[in-house]
């Protein structure tokens, strides 16, 4: 395959990854799941401190319990899994761009494998009953998460976007 062309595919694979919100009762298949883990383990992070650790939920019960925290989480309920990522050193602004990263890198690895996800948020109380949910120390953080699972019927929708010229702007 010549660059031109995997140039094109990969570009289209950024161009197609959607948020999806609702999931299939379907579970992950192993070699997919240690696709996203690996690549996790391989996203960029600020000075490469790696100062995250990412929590790999499947337990429903759990999964259920995260996403009626406050926030913006509800579709963790659905998920076959959730990566919940977890900011171990007390540094606000690089945290969220850590975790921005990383969970976009979650998403493009499982669409990859044809698994859709969705970023979320805990927001207020509900990072700290987050973080005594999962067991973590005081000093430990969760503030985003990624639901994965197979799109359930219906759930893909047309990506709306504005005229690429009203979003990049050239600038003299």
């Amino acid at each position: 395959m010549s660059t031109t062309t995997n140039t094109k595919e990969f570009v289209s694979l950024l161009k197609s990854l959607r948020a999806v919100r609702q999931f299939a009762d379907k579970p992950l298949p192993p070699d997919a799941v240690h696709d996203i883990q690996d690549v996790i383990r391989w996203s960029g992070n600020a000075s490469n401190q790696q100062a995250f650790q990412v929590l790999w939920i499947e337990n429903r019960v759990t999964l259920k319990r995260l996403s009626e925290l406050p926030g913006y989480a509800k579709h963790l309920a659905g998920a076959a899994a959730g990566a919940v990522i977890v900011s171990m050193l007390d540094r606000d602004e690089l945290n969220a761009f850590d975790e921005g990263r990383i969970s976009e890198r979650i998403g493009l690895a499982a669409l990859a494998h044809g698994i859709g996800s969705s970023i979320g948020m805990l927001t207020g109380a509900g990072r700290k009953e987050a973080a005594r949910l999962l067991g973590l120390p005081a000093a430990h953080e969760v503030r985003t998460t990624v639901s994965l699972g197979y799109p359930a019927e219906g759930a893909l929708r047309g990506g709306r976007r504005k005229p690429l010229e009203e979003l990049v702007k050239g600038v003299a």
